[in-house]
């Protein structure tokens, strides 16, 4: 069978990001990209650089596409407590787009990468804390809301069922 020609990035970061979930870094060889994508690993060396590059890239992406998610989630989401919980719903690794959210936070070596996560953390927190009433108390209620919500998404994958994030919003409001 011939291999592919053209893969768009995003199918081969997608790739990528299915591998580091399922195996780790080392798991997303040249060779195991390669032989999953179709695409012939001097034409994966020739787009992103490195191994370590081309992981790089997966995980940018990735942020990039968590990006749109939180965009489309904090703009459908009411300016009120329930508006909180529907965006962190939105947000949640049952979501497509969301599902590398583990993923993406997993490694802080790289110092953009640590940036990104830091600003789109403090950009959920602010949304929620608009949707929590605002002020020092909302700010205060969504770094915690923001806290447990990524507790539970940790202990969920863990296959820990925890507790109600509405819970939790009833005692912080």
């Amino acid at each position: 069978m011939p291999r592919k020609k053209i893969i768009p990035d995003s199918e081969v970061f997608a790739t990528i990001r299915a591998l580091l979930t399922r195996s780790g870094e080392r798991a997303a060889s040249f060779s195991a990209v390669s032989r999953i994508t179709g695409l012939a690993g001097p034409t994966l060396v020739q787009r992103y650089g490195s191994q370590e590059g081309m992981v790089r890239a997966a995980l940018l992406d990735g942020w990039d596409a968590l990006d749109r998610a939180t965009d489309t989630a904090e703009g459908s989401a009411d300016l009120s407590v329930k508006g909180a919980l529907a965006m962190l719903k939105a947000l949640s690794a049952e979501a497509a787009e969301t599902g590398d959210l583990a993923l993406l936070a997993a490694d802080f070596r790289d110092a953009e990468l640590r940036h990104r996560a830091m600003a789109w953390r403090a950009r959920v927190e602010q949304a929620l804390a608009v949707r929590l009433g605002g002020g020092a108390k909302g700010r205060e209620a969504a770094a915690i809301l923001f806290a447990a919500w990524q507790g539970q998404m940790l202990w969920g994958a863990a296959g820990e069922k925890g507790f109600r994030l509405k819970d939790v919003v009833k005692r912080l409001t």
